[in-house]
C-alpha cells in the first residue's frame, strides 16, 4: 500500500474503534445501569451516543479517509463508482479490526460487566423477530443512512459543513425506529467486533444471526446509492477532481475552483505600512 492508502486505512481503523467504543459502549452502560434491562428512554440515549460519535468521526477523519467506518458504506459507494474497488478490501479489513479493538477496550474498562450485562453491546434479533423481518429492518435503516450520505457528503451540490450532523442524525433516527427489533446495527463491522470479543470472553454469542447484519445493511446501502444516482442525478454535475468520499465536505473548494478566472488577476498594489 502507498502512503496515502495507509493513512486512510489507519483513519478508518480509528474511526471504527471510536464508533464501537462509544456506541456499543453506551449499550453496555445502559444495560449495566438497568441490570440487564433496557427501556425506550435508554435506547434513546444509545441512539444519541451513536449519532454523536458518528458526527465527530466524520468531522475529524472525513477529510482523510471519507470516514466510511462501515463496510456497507464502502461497498455501496464502490458499487456506484464513487469509490475505488481496489481500496474496498483494505478499508473493510481496517473497519473490522477497528471494531474489534473498540470492543476489546469496552471489556478493558467494564470488565466482567461487559459480557454479563451487555454482551459487549452486540446486536441480536429481539424475541419474536424472524430473519426476514430482521433483514428488512436492517436494510431499511441502512437505506436511510446511505441516502443521507449520498445527499450531504457525496453530491457536490450539497451545502458544506452539514455532513457530520445530518449523517449522525440519520444513525440516531434509525436506531430509535428499528433498534427495538434488531439493535439498529446497519453496519457489519459494528456487529462483528462485539460478536467476536464477546465470544472470546465467554459470552453467549448468536453467530447464527450475524449474517443478517451483513446482508441486510449491504443490500440497503447499495439500493440507496443506486436510487440516489438515478433520482437525484448528481452525475449530471460536471465532475471536478476525483470522486468525493462519504464524510468529506469539499463543496466550498469546488465552488471556489468553478469561480476561478481563466487568466491570473494581478492584485492591486498595497502601500507599505509606515513605521
Amino acid at each position: 500500500m502507498n502512503a496515502s492508502l495507509i493513512r486512510r486505512v489507519l483513519a478508518e481503523f480509528l474511526g471504527t474503534t471510536l464508533l464501537v467504543l462509544f456506541g456499543a459502549g453506551s449499550v453496555v452502560a445502559a444495560l449495566t445501569l438497568g441490570n440487564g434491562q433496557l427501556d425506550y428512554a435508554g435506547l434513546g440515549i444509545i441512539a444519541l451516543s451513536f449519532g454523536l460519535v458518528v458526527a465527530l468521526a466524520i468531522h475529524t477523519l472525513g477529510t482523510t479517509s471519507g470516514a466510511h467506518i462501515n463496510p456497507a458504506v464502502t461497498i455501496a459507494l464502490a458499487a456506484v463508482r464513487r469509490f475505488s474497488w481496489a481500496d474496498v478490501v483494505p478499508y473493510v479489513v481496517a473497519q473490522l479490526l477497528g471494531a474489534t479493538f473498540g470492543a476489546f477496550l469496552i471489556v478493558g474498562y467494564a470488565g466482567d460487566r461487559a459480557t454479563e450485562f451487555g454482551a459487549v453491546g452486540l446486536t441480536s434479533l429481539s424475541s419474536g423477530v424472524n430473519v426476514a423481518q430482521g433483514l428488512l429492518a436492517e436494510a431499511l435503516g441502512t437505506f436511510l443512512l446511505l441516502l443521507t450520505i449520498m445527499a450531504v457528503a457525496v453530491d457536490a451540490r450539497a451545502p458544506a459543513g452539514w455532513a457530520g450532523f445530518l449523517i449522525g442524525l440519520a444513525v440516531a433516527t434509525q436506531i430509535m425506529v428499528i433498534g427495538p427489533f434488531t439493535g439498529g446495527s446497519v453496519n457489519p463491522a459494528r456487529s462483528f467486533g462485539p460478536y467476536l470479543v464477546n465470544q472470546i470472553f465467554g459470552g453467549s454469542t448468536p453467530w447464527s444471526e450475524f449474517w443478517v447484519y451483513v446482508v441486510g445493511p449491504c443490500l440497503g446501502a447499495v439500493a440507496a446509492a443506486v436510487a440516489y444516482e438515478l433520482l437525484a442525478r448528481p452525475g449530471l454535475v460536471p465532475p471536478i477532481g476525483p470522486p468525493v468520499e462519504a464524510g468529506a465536505s469539499p463543496t466550498a473548494p469546488e465552488q471556489a475552483r468553478r469561480k476561478k478566472p481563466s487568466t491570473p488577476v494581478t492584485p492591486p498594489t498595497r502601500p507599505h505600512p509606515t513605521t
